[in-house]
């Protein structure tokens, strides 16, 4: 029988935890408890109870993939107004500071990532059992996640060993190097890679496959490609994982999970959250901020297909362009507004920085009867993390870039383009530069709205000249929140330019 895990946020002090089981309707147990943190660990149920907390923040990660496609040229901030969250806003406009509500957001939120990780990890050696592999295997998957996150981001982080940090530490532990910290990532995914099970015992769990695939990914942001090709053409030659046929059908509700999915982030709408929360949710808060904003039948009854949203993270027009004609990609990924409402008898609102498209493969959808809470805050659609197109994609940069391989490069890239255009017309017989410049244009187009441009752009170092605002040597990271350059009383040193 198919598990599958959600999890929710809770304060540091407990846990909470929703297992889901499949039947014809979820049956949800919240399991609450306050512990004693040096006194757990004791049972396998133990292990896995923390680590479902340790899974817990990956729904918080819907921050980063909604600034990460607005800082780059893909989309504008829009909203309400040019002053409707402001920090994101600034991000936009590449005018952020170290004063930034949603930079500090996703500090916190991927730093307790990596602290519930750590508790497991402190604890790896208190208590044997069957199974004990899988469980660390997943720990250091998600740690790496997080600090994959947050190098990203942020560059240099303090790293803490397999130890929680503690109250004072930020007066004693350094900001690691960037090096050292993807020397970090690769030790744990190497781990997790040799110890994970092909098959999820659960869906939304860390596979071999996934490991594989985000060590492949974090060797790629650092030009080590030969390494990156080993480990991504052994997600590839699995034969695990494949292109579906319907692009489109990737991003609804019956495409989760499916044949493509290397990981996902999964979303429910069945427990609500709130504003003053919003990480404290279940849904995808990402989906509702990009929605729509007043969309509606022409009669006042609910539209078709969509809901209404708050009209952020909205696609530019010279992102509609981008597209080859002919592109399957382009209205799976981009709707456009005038054409549909003309087509369905609907209305909307502009918002701020109004462009006529959105982001169709995250747009909210209509909802069940059973969803509950806020419904712009309670989504369920799955973020698609790692997906087997950006496996091929990394593998054929990679085999291309590191002059290993042009002709299986192409093979991989051919893939790719053979399911966007529907024949074998407009496929890329391109080699040396012009086929890495081919390859990082079909980049673009296969994942626009799902958070990747800006760092391609930062790790291509093609981010100046491209972002507007964007200026080379500062603006590759961001910078570490105000409050944590207060509160380690000068130990941490800010990024360049802030």
């Amino acid at each position: 029988m198919k598990k599958y895990i959600f999890i929710t946020v809770t304060s540091l002090a407990l846990f909470s935890a929703i297992f889901v089981s499949c039947s014809d309707n979820f049956i949800e147990r919240d399991i609450e408890y306050s512990i004693d943190s040096e006194n757990f660990f004791n049972s396998k149920s133990d292990y896995d109870k923390a680590l479902i907390a340790a899974y817990d923040l990956l729904q918080s990660s819907y921050i980063n993939v909604l600034m990460g496609e607005i800082a780059s040229d893909n989309t504008l901030a829009g909203g309400e107004n040019s002053t409707d969250t402001p920090g994101i806003q600034q991000i936009d406009d590449m005018t952020h500071t170290p004063v930034n509500d949603n930079l500090k957001n996703l500090w916190d939120w991927m730093f307790a990532g990596v602290q519930r990780a750590n508790y497991i990890l402190e604890f790896k050696d208190k208590t044997d059992f069957e199974g004990k592999a899988q469980i660390i295997g997943e720990a250091r998957f998600l740690r790496a996640y997080y600090h994959f996150e947050l190098v990203k981001w942020f560059g240099a982080i303090p790293m803490n060993g397999d130890k929680r940090f503690i109250p004072g530490d930020e007066t004693k532990v350094p900001r690691s190097s960037v090096q050292e910290v993807y020397a970090s990532i690769e030790a744990d995914l190497i781990y997790a890679s040799q110890n994970l099970s092909p098959t999820a015992s659960e869906t939304g769990r860390a596979t071999k496959g996934a490991a594989l695939a985000l060590l492949g990914k974090a060797y790629l942001y650092q030009n080590k490609f030969p390494e990156a090709a080993a480990a991504l053409e052994q997600v590839i030659t699995s034969s695990k994982y494949s292109l579906v046929s319907d692009y489109a059908s990737i991003f609804e509700m019956a495409g989760e999970n499916g044949a493509e999915s290397i990981f996902e982030v999964q979303y429910t709408d069945v427990k609500g959250a709130s504003f003053d929360c919003k990480q404290c949710v279940d849904g995808n808060v990402a989906v509702g901020f990009s929605g729509v904003r007043g969309y509606e039948s022409a009669d006042g009854t609910p539209g078709p297909k969509y809901t209404s949203g708050f009209s952020f993270n909205v696609p530019t027009k010279e992102t509609y362009n981008s597209f080859e004609v002919g592109d399957s990609r382009l209205n799976a990924s981009l709707l456009d507004i005038v054409a549909w409402s003309a087509a369905n008898n609907t209305v909307y609102g502009k918002g701020n920085e109004h462009t006529g498209y959105f982001n169709q493969k995250y747009l909210p959808r209509l909802r069940s009867s059973n969803a509950q809470g806020d419904l712009n805050l309670t989504n369920p659609n799955n973020y698609r993390a790692i997906r087997y197109a950006d496996v091929l994609l990394m593998a054929a940069e990679a085999l291309n870039r590191g002059g290993i391989n042009d002709t299986k490069a192409q093979g991989y890239l051919n893939q790719v383009r053979d399911r966007a255009f529907g024949d074998t017309d407009h496929r890329i017989s391109s080699t040396g530069p012009a086929l890495t410049d081919a390859i990082w244009k079909e980049r673009r187009s296969e994942f626009v709205g799902e958070g990747f441009r800006f760092f391609d752009l930062v790790r291509t170092g093609k981010a100046a000249g491209t972002i507007p605002g964007f200026v080379a040597g500062k603006h590759e990271l961001f910078p570490i929140p105000l409050q944590e350059i207060q509160f380690s009383s000068g130990n941490w040193s800010q990024n360049p330019g802030y």
